[in-house]
């Protein structure tokens, strides 16, 4: 466990715009010099490339709690989030969404979802990341994830990363089962806020001394709460407030920009294409053996043939009849 007075970290690095993250360096004691800083990390584009949720819908619907149709247009919304980040009315679909699903459920039975889930979560996290939070620990800090996720999934993942705790959404159970309504405030914009100040006061953790991570606009309230916000691939909204702000800024997904690759070699190849067609057309025309694409074909076949009745005409004209 870390000691009752460790010590607090600040990047080395000006604030702004870069591809990893600034190296930490042990500053001094939190403001109060008693209460300890911490390090609270966003799960989803954050800790992680795209969003967590979609592995869990495919373990939903390889056991059969969700239908193809389903899973198609989680994968839709998995897409649009690692593009343009989240929004509240998508985020409170997705938990009214889950809790349909999961009412009802038995605790065991979800919880034999999570090898699946991992499996497709792991190989998915940011090394730079986790090289960071470990470094907060290093330095004194415990770490936690902070995520709309369920409070499972924090957990888990909070003890597979050896992280110090995971924050998430509760949700009620019921002689073992899921009733799917909530058990306790949505852990989602303000809802994070409350998760961190309970967690300060029980853990006597200095928010202004602590650091948070997070990709979204809708995570304004978490990285406000904190003396030293950093963002990590944010979204349009976030990013033009963070470079007001003079917030540390950190661009490790590379989904976007491929994308944009892609869609220049496409508009690349097109025009090269066209270019080709609009060239072999002009030559075409330009050429007097070859007739232009478009022309009647039946044009030279008539030449000909006039030229042929012209030349036999005067032995027409000298034969017998």
């Amino acid at each position: 466990m870390p000691d009752s007075q460790p010590r607090s970290v600040a990047p080395r690095a000006p604030a702004g715009e870069s591809a990893g993250l600034a190296p930490l360096t042990a500053a001094g004691p939190s403001a109060n010099g008693r209460a300890r800083a911490a390090a609270f990390f966003d799960l989803d584009k954050t800790l992680m490339a795209g969003s967590s949720g979609i592995f869990f819908a495919r373990a939903a619907y390889e056991t059969g709690m969700i239908s193809r149709g389903r899973l198609a247009r989680d994968l839709w919304e998995n897409l649009r989030f690692r593009l343009r980040g989240s929004t509240d009315s998508r985020a409170d679909d997705v938990r009214k969404r889950v809790g349909e699903m999961i009412a009802g459920v038995r605790v065991r039975d979800l919880q034999r979802l999570w090898p699946r889930i991992l499996a497709g979560v792991l190989p998915r996290l940011y090394p730079q990341m986790l090289a960071r939070a470990y470094a907060h620990q290093d330095a004194g800090m415990p770490v936690y994830i902070l995520t709309a996720a369920s409070q499972e999934m924090a957990d888990l993942l909070a003890h597979v990363l050896d992280f110090d705790g995971g924050l998430g959404s509760r949700s009620e159970i019921v002689d073992g089962r899921y009733t799917g309504r909530p058990a306790g405030p949505f852990n989602y914009s303000a809802g994070k806020v409350l998760s961190m100040r309970e967690l300060a006061e029980r853990e006597g953790i200095d928010l202004g001394a602590s650091y948070s991570y997070s990709d979204s606009e809708s995570d304004l309230p978490m990285l406000r709460a904190v003396g030293h916000p950093v963002v990590v691939n944010p979204d349009a909204d976030l990013r033009r407030i963070a470079l007001a702000e003079g917030w540390e800024i950190v661009h490790l997904d590379r989904l976007g920009r491929r994308l944009k690759v892609l869609a220049a070699l496409g508009a690349g190849t097109a025009l090269a294409s066209l270019g080709r067609v609009v060239r072999e057309r002009a030559t075409a025309a330009s050429s007097p053996s070859r007739p232009a694409r478009g022309t009647l074909r039946s044009l030279p076949g008539r030449s000909r043939t006039r030229g042929v009745q012209a030349a036999r005409s005067p032995a027409r004209r000298g034969a017998p009849r």
